[in-house]
């Protein structure tokens, strides 16, 4: 990890773009990109050499809930701790800032492959289903 730098709310809308492209394919939009940045609760991102590879972020109420989200490793740096060293930083943040001595509830999804590393974390799958609609912004014209 010494040759690696570790930025905190740093990440734009570009670098996210860029590390969603390298893993995930087609991105959202750099609009919808920009105010997901402005409005996440805590960024961490990982670069070598000025060049980011890595990055994550977490999103929530501050209060009862807090969701990690868009954990994204570039596929040729994966292996060298980059995830772990991400989801450490997401949980110190989630713990300065939680309210002391309560249950706080941290989620996030997961592809079937991936559970195994968030489990070493203590994450834990439960009968909840995972729902999701892809819903559509129109122009708000008159």
């Amino acid at each position: 990890m010494s040759d690696y730098i570790v930025r905190y709310n740093e990440l734009t809308a570009e670098e996210f773009v860029f590390l969603w492209k390298s893993v995930w394919g087609n991105p959202p939009s750099l609009e919808q990109t920009r105010l997901a940045m402005e409005n996440t609760l805590f960024r961490v991102s990982v670069f070598k050499e000025n060049e980011i590879v890595a990055m994550a972020r977490v999103i929530g109420d501050q209060g009862l809930c807090y969701y990690i989200k868009d954990v994204i490793v570039r596929p040729e740096y994966q292996g060298q701790g980059l995830g772990r060293r991400l989801i450490s930083e997401l949980l110190s943040y989630i713990n300065e800032h939680g309210v002391p001595g309560t249950q706080i509830a941290v989620e996030l999804c997961a592809m079937p492959d991936k559970i195994p590393f968030y489990e070493k974390f203590g994450f834990a799958g439960n009968e909840a289903q995972r729902l999701r609609l892809m819903y559509r912004a129109e122009d708000k014209e008159a």
